[in-house]
């Protein structure tokens, strides 16, 4: 039996208001024709299927044209929720799919043994815990007046003993299977990008690989975008985003991970590469260097190579910021796009201008970001740390 794990769609995804929509078709495209090439029995996606609570049509018409051609395969899906996901739109149809052999856990169920899927399949028999994004809700109950390192403390306690009672009802019901369990969270010691809302309260709650425990056979994760292996003792692994999400991604080498089952064990856990077709680019240096840079592009990708650009000059002039807009609204080379851009004076004329570069877009600006730049700004301001801490409960409860 084949298994293959993946995470992190995003379906509706922009790249500082660039749609990644064209980059997502192709990698489904692939992934369609490996199924069926490969002989997949087993798709498994852990969490962020979509990267909004409430995605445009658009979106879901690419999910949907993805399901409509999955279900014409002799594969089973299995589909979790993530912290981007609603579980009410995920979990609306999953009546339907089932028709279809897709299964759908949007959210936490209330009984354990819902999450817990069974695959029989060329003589091998798997068993898969869907374990969607759990919210606080899910795993504790919250007091009023609690500190900060409590909440944490409990989140992590609860995160523990959530995933206990998984592997205990495994243990009671389905020993001597293959034990696959899927999760959507951040454990520590991985390796972040840029493009990771916070998850936990800023990450701060992420939990030890060791929770888990020996029982799993693999733990299939999503949430990190950065392909990896937490623990190859206990198989514990990010297959990270099928296409780059953010400029921190540029360097990533995209994957999927496919697991072979054989006589009752995993054989083995094979890396896929998943085909490149543009690249994220990053040109920093004075106007003329970058400007020169980009002229001297020239690699040809199935699509338009999108650029952030990073110019530093000396001193602050109108001059330098109309030379500087001018680069940045150009078309100077036909292969590239530039999507973010970033001008800074090592000596600038005091104001408004302090809180951010000259030249950075609001909307490259996280709430977070801006919310810290305004501590920083008011420095007669104690106890940052709780407010900080505040802010990002209320953005976690926003999913923003």
């Amino acid at each position: 039996m084949k298994i293959l794990h993946t995470s992190d769609w995003h379906i509706g995804k922009q790249l500082h208001k660039y749609d990644l929509s064209e980059d997502l078709e192709l990698f489904f495209t692939w992934l369609i024709k490996y199924i069926k090439s490969e002989n997949i029995d087993v798709l498994l996606v852990s969490g962020d299927i979509f990267d909004q609570a409430n995605p445009s049509q658009a979106a879901y018409k690419q999910y949907y044209d993805l399901l409509k051609n999955l279900i014409q395969l002799d594969c089973k899906i299995i589909l979790t929720g993530g912290n981007h996901d609603s579980p009410t739109v995920l979990n609306a149809p999953a009546e339907l799919l089932k028709a279809f052999d897709i299964t759908v856990i949007g959210g936490a169920t209330e009984a354990v043994e819902d999450m817990f899927v069974t695959v029989d399949k060329n003589n091998e028999k798997l068993v898969v815990a869907a374990v969607p994004f759990l919210k606080d809700r899910d795993i504790r109950k919250s007091a009023a007046g609690e500190s900060y390192a409590t909440k944490i403390e409990q989140i992590k306690s609860g995160l523990r003993t959530y995933f206990s009672n998984v592997t205990a009802h495994y243990s009671r019901h389905h020993t001597n299977q293959v034990f696959i369990l899927m999760g959507h969270l951040y454990v520590q010691g991985s390796e972040l990008s840029e493009s990771e809302r916070d998850i936990q309260i800023g990450n701060q709650a992420g939990v030890e690989a060791n929770m888990f425990g020996e029982i799993p056979h693999y733990v299939a994760l999503g949430h990190i975008h950065k392909p990896q292996v937490i623990s190859q003792e206990q198989n514990i692994h990010y297959c990270g985003s099928p296409i780059p999400l953010s400029f921190s991604e540029k360097e990533d080498r995209k994957q999927i991970n496919v697991i072979t089952i054989e006589n009752n064990k995993i054989s083995q856990v094979a890396i896929i590469p998943i085909p490149k077709h543009r690249n994220l680019l990053t040109f920093e240096g004075s106007l003329q260097e970058v400007e020169e840079k980009l002229n001297a592009y020239s690699e040809v990708t199935t699509l338009i190579s999108l650029a952030e650009i990073i110019v530093n000059e000396e001193s602050e002039s109108l001059e330098k910021r109309q030379a500087f807009d001018a680069l940045t609204d150009s078309q100077l080379n036909s292969k590239i796009e530039i999507v973010k851009s970033r001008l800074n004076f090592k000596s600038k004329i005091r104001g408004a201008s302090d809180a951010f570069a000259v030249g950075t877009d609001v909307a490259d600006v996280t709430p977070m970001q801006m919310f810290e730049k305004k501590l920083e700004l008011q420095s007669e301001l104690e106890n940052t740390d709780e407010l900080k801490n505040a802010f990002r409960e209320i953005l976690e409860e926003l999913k923003l």
